[in-house]
């Protein structure tokens, strides 16, 4: 699977990272921690960091994270996702942590928590199928 050798280092990360500013750093033991350099092609009208795109940060994350459990022949789909926003993000560095919760045969839990300047902007939550 592409992603495993994204967190091996051995390839890229795919253009949907690349393009939102989201750079991983470590994905191990059902967890992953990421950098987002979030700039101001993804502001929404009042000037803060759409919701969406935290959400899909959160989102990648969590890829990360559970792809850290996997078999090589498992793959993995989103069931649901929940966002919970605590403040506006703005332009800059953003760290985005996930874990996995509990992770069963079928599917997994997953919380990914985003942070800038030392302060919690969103909590996101995920169930995730997983596939053999």
């Amino acid at each position: 699977m592409q992603l495993q050798k994204i967190i091996a280092g051995q390839e890229r990360q795919p253009n949907c990272d690349l393009t939102l500013g989201l750079e991983l750093k470590e994905a191990k033991d059902g967890k992953s921690l990421c950098i987002w350099k979030a700039d101001e092609q993804l502001l929404n009208g009042n000037q803060v960091i759409m919701g969406g795109f935290i959400t899909s940060a959160a989102d990648i994350a969590m890829a990360y994270a559970i792809l850290s459990l996997l078999k090589d022949t498992q793959s993995f789909s989103s069931i649901s996702i929940n966002s919970t926003f605590h403040r506006p993000a703005f332009v800059g560095e953003i760290t985005v942590t996930a874990k996995i919760k509990k992770f069963g045969r079928k599917v997994a839990y997953a919380d990914a928590t985003l942070s800038q300047n030392n302060k919690v902007i969103a909590d996101v939550t995920s169930s995730i199928m997983i596939h053999d």
